[in-house]
């Protein structure tokens, strides 16, 4: 699926505000309400071209099921390297929080991590070249636009890369069922949370690259939850173990 499409009215108004390169926007006819209004504003305000058009012309260059009625037609997400991330959290004066998606292929989970991730304020997030979802238009729907606000770096090799940080001082947290009950190990100082796919999970050779590895206790029949609650679920705590240990107060 191409890159260069953005569907969804909060995706396409966040793109609009974060100055995401925008060349066309098409709206379905009758659908000229609520935030599309304000999208065609800003659409105007920027000099952006709008359109609206027949529902059998819009459905014929959808890509997903919500569109909600918009479709903006953009450049490709630009990906940033993994020093850009890195540098990011040292001019933020912070300690490092980066999510390692190794070989997602859900846009579901990707899209609900990107917008975890966002929340909590992680600094960025990397992704593989190959065997894996990138940032599609399904993806940037389900982010609900935090996609526009999120670094994101594709590598070539994620073991190596997690060599890398680790030679910056990043320590190395895999989620995996083997873990260590999360609830008892420290996740403060600079980080990084290894996601595993949803079919191979962490894989063999980034299991062992790992610091540690952690699981979230499960009392129930179901015995793992999916990459995208597990993120969230580790995410935050990791979020509430940096206030806590800072004194920090939160919004």
């Amino acid at each position: 699926m191409n890159e260069d499409q953005i569907e969804g009215r909060n995706s396409v108004w966040e793109a609009l505000n974060a100055g995401r390169p925008i060349n066309k926007i098409y709206i379905k006819k009758g659908e000229y309400h609520g935030l599309i209004k304000d999208i065609i504003a800003k659409a105007k305000e920027t000099g952006i071209p709008f359109a609206e058009i027949d529902e059998k012309a819009f459905y014929s260059i959808a890509k997903t099921s919500g569109h909600q009625g918009v479709i903006a037609k953009t450049s490709p997400k630009d990906y940033c390297s993994v020093q850009d991330i890195l540098k990011a959290a040292s001019d933020l004066k912070e300690d490092p929080l980066i999510f390692i998606l190794n070989e997602l292929t859900d846009p579901e989970n990707l899209g609900s991590i990107i917008r975890t991730a966002e929340g909590l304020g992680a600094h960025g997030i990397i992704i593989p070249k190959n065997r894996a979802c990138g940032i599609t238009p399904a993806v940037t729907k389900i982010s609900s636009g935090a996609v526009e606000y999120m670094r994101i770096a594709r590598v070539t090799n994620i073991a190596r890369t997690i060599d890398e940080l680790k030679e910056k001082g990043l320590w190395i947290i895999g989620a995996d069922a083997e873990g260590k009950n999360y609830f008892e190990v420290d996740l403060t100082g600079p980080v990084a949370l290894v996601i595993g796919g949803e079919d191979k999970g962490l894989g063999k050779l980034v299991k062992q690259k790992c610091d540690i590895l952690v699981r979230i206790p499960l009392k129930g029949h179901i015995t793992s939850l999916n990459a995208s609650v597990a993120a969230s679920i580790i995410g935050y705590d990791i979020l509430r173990q940096r206030i806590t240990k800072n004194g920090q107060r939160t919004s």
